[in-house]
């Protein structure tokens, strides 16, 4: 069985990302009904850059690739969950601790 992994390049609130994405992961959508897809979201510029999702610029998500589908593909859904989660309350008070210069 040979692996189908698309990769893509986004940018989000001026953090360049690359975007991994296997929709297959398993492989096992024939034979079990199982569409399990992963997707691979990483900060590149400025390297490792906390993001609304992840603390440490990397995460490892499972999903299905009917969701992603369903959200316009890997890019359009990485976009709306960053700017889903952008808005809760916790990101918005760390966003603005990083613009803020730390004194201690």
């Amino acid at each position: 069985m040979s692996r189908h992994i698309e990769t893509f390049e986004a940018s989000w609130n001026g953090i360049q990302l690359a975007i991994t994405y296997e929709p297959r992961w398993l492989n096992l959508s024939d034979d079990y009904g199982l569409d399990t897809a992963h997707l691979q979201i990483e900060a590149t510029l400025p390297e490792r850059a906390a993001l609304p999702i992840t603390e440490t610029g990397y995460k490892s998500h499972f999903t299905t690739a009917s969701v992603v589908t369903a959200m316009g593909g890997p890019v359009a859904c990485v976009m709306t969950w960053l700017d889903q989660e952008a808005a809760s309350p916790t990101w918005q008070r760390q966003a603005q601790d990083m613009r803020q210069l730390a004194l201690f």
